[in-house]
């Protein structure tokens, strides 16, 4: 299959396209700099491999959480693109990409991820690798203070992302001895969107254009805490 994928939802701008024969990305650290970067990004990518986007199979993108500004440009990108072509997508968890990203370099099979949240807290999320190499979620991605997330069963959990830099005293306590090691300047790649996706996409799991929308998990908690 023929799968382009991009990720923007923390200070990384990426995109990856995945053929049946090879792999191609391109990665850069430029905060605040996305919205120029991703559409050439695409083009080289395209460009690279001989192929239109009409040629592809499906698109994917990270869907956050995360900056807000970065998801919300993942995601408005992806929509045009789709729509131009007739595509589906695959909506992927910006934090199991990062969680992707760890087993895919260093082979740590469970993962909690974390993000700055800003407002003292982190967006968090439990990873284990499901025997076939992809990272899959023990529990929904959630928005919490350091010293509140949900502490995983088990030991042997590596932490990665940002949110370990900036939180680094209070979630190392939090989590005790089932932590292994910390990473805290670990970033989610487009190249681990595009892995996770093109096995959800053989599953069935794809959306129209019109459903390709970002997750904000701060604004799903102020719903119900309204409701």
């Amino acid at each position: 299959m023929k799968l382009l994928a991009i990720e923007t939802a923390s200070d990384a701008c990426s995109c990856a396209l995945l053929t049946d024969e090879n792999r191609f990305e391109r990665f850069s650290i430029a905060p605040r700099q996305h919205a120029e970067l991703v559409l050439p990004m695409v083009t080289a990518l395209l460009d690279e491999a001989g192929l239109a986007l009409r040629d592809l199979d499906a698109l994917a993108f990270g869907r956050g959480p995360g900056s807000f500004t970065g998801v919300r440009i993942a995601a408005g990108v992806i929509q045009g693109l789709a729509y131009g072509a007739d595509l589906p997508v695959v909506p992927v968890s910006s934090l199991q990409a990062l969680a992707q990203g760890a087993y895919r370099e260093s082979g740590s099979a469970r993962v909690l991820a974390a993000f700055d949240a800003r407002l003292g807290e982190v967006y968090w999320g439990a990873y284990e690798e499901n025997g076939s190499g992809l990272m899959t979620a023990c529990m929904d991605d959630l928005v919490s203070a350091p010293g509140a997330v949900p502490r995983p069963s088990g030991g042997g959990w590596l932490g990665v992302g940002e949110g370990w830099g900036v939180y680094a005293g209070v979630l190392s306590a939090r989590i005790g001895e089932a932590l292994t090691g910390t990473e805290p300047d670990r970033l989610a790649r487009a190249l681990d969107v595009a892995t996770l996706a093109s096995a959800a996409y053989a599953r069935g799991d794809s959306v129209s254009a019109a459903l390709a929308l970002p997750v904000y998990i701060r604004d799903k908690v102020a719903r119900k805490r309204g409701e």
